[in-house]
């Protein structure tokens, strides 16, 4: 019976995500057909090459590319998270608190987040243009589309004006779940409000942080649309593992673009994997599941322990205490 309620979920899963991977996996190994410089004859379709896709990413300029690329796609994303959940905390503690016009705030702090990518890079490349609201705001005249630091400094501006209220919103969850009375108690014990903010708030809102945090990863390692739209994919500073892979497929090179992309599927996988493993984060609720089982075995043993240490080894009888 689960086998045939699941089936349905499992059909899906593995047409929109199982399949196209192993379509790319497979399209990673060939390349296109064209004039053979050996023969000198036109070869149609595809031809297998093995690993020759990937062994190319590494060699000459090329290498130079992917390494810049990956790069760029690190230093976003490190960059990015680190700023995205600092302010995220502070919108959420922000948002937390009981004052007048509460609601006004947390929807105009919602409002980013619900802005599409792409609409949100054509505002933020009105604002960054040459005769925009930067500039003028600045007093100065920055090129801020060109290749350079103020392109990478675009892009993170953008990025976390976007993106930070996602972080506050999950955090803010976590925040409803933990009772007054433990603030209370905190406030009784003269706790300071910076110890009660660590001792008390970020331990219990741990889960809901790293949950935040691991999203916000994985999805500025596939930053894709933001810098292609603000920017450009051909500024060099500003180029991503995504955008590579698009370039490559744009010139209809599909074995190489599949390349990048399994490059960074795996890229992906393991910076989540190393997430989760270290850290701990529950993402499917795995821990909240072995809470009860854990306090449950204690339970018995507990009660397992009373039994032993009473008299007659727990036998029933008079004065057994059972």
């Amino acid at each position: 019976m689960a086998a045939v309620l699941l089936s349905p979920t499992l059909i899906v899963l593995a047409l929109v995500v199982v399949y196209p991977i192993i379509s790319a996996l497979r399209e990673s190994l060939f390349t296109e057909g064209g004039v053979d410089p050996e023969t000198g004859f036109v070869e149609e379709g595809n031809k297998f090459v093995g690993l020759e896709n990937y062994t190319a990413i590494f060699s000459g300029e090329t290498a130079d590319r992917f390494w810049n690329a990956f790069y760029n796609t690190t230093f976003f994303t490190i960059t990015c998270v680190i700023i995205e959940t600092v302010l995220g905390v502070v919108m959420a503690l922000i948002m937390h608190k009981a004052f007048f016009g509460r609601a006004v705030v947390r929807a105009s702090i919602l409002v980013p987040w619900a802005i599409p990518t792409v609409v949100s890079a054509l505002l933020w490349r009105w604002i960054f243009s040459s005769d925009g609201v930067a500039n003028a705001v600045l007093g100065t005249q920055i090129l801020w589309s060109t290749e350079g630091w103020q392109a990478v400094l675009s892009v993170i501006i953008a990025d976390t004006w976007k993106t930070a209220p996602f972080i506050g919103l999950l955090v803010l969850a976590g925040l409803q779940t933990i009772p007054a009375d433990v603030y209370e108690a905190a406030k009784v014990d003269g706790a300071s409000p910076w110890q009660q903010f660590i001792r008390i708030t970020l331990p219990l809102v741990k889960p809901a942080l790293l949950v935040a945090i691991l999203f916000r990863l994985l999805d500025t390692l596939r930053m894709f649309d933001l810098p292609f739209v603000l920017v450009g994919p051909t500024k060099g500073s500003v180029q991503t593992l995504s955008i590579l892979a698009y370039l490559e497929a744009r010139e209809t090179r599909y074995g190489a673009a599949a390349a990048y992309a399994t490059i960074l599927f795996i890229y992906v996988a393991v910076v989540a994997f190393m997430f989760v493993k270290l850290l701990g984060a529950d993402v499917i609720g795995d821990a909240r599941a072995k809470v009860p089982s854990a306090r449950k075995k204690r339970r018995t043993e507990a009660a397992a322990a009373r039994v032993a240490a009473s008299p007659a080894g727990g036998t029933s009888g008079p004065g057994s205490g059972v």
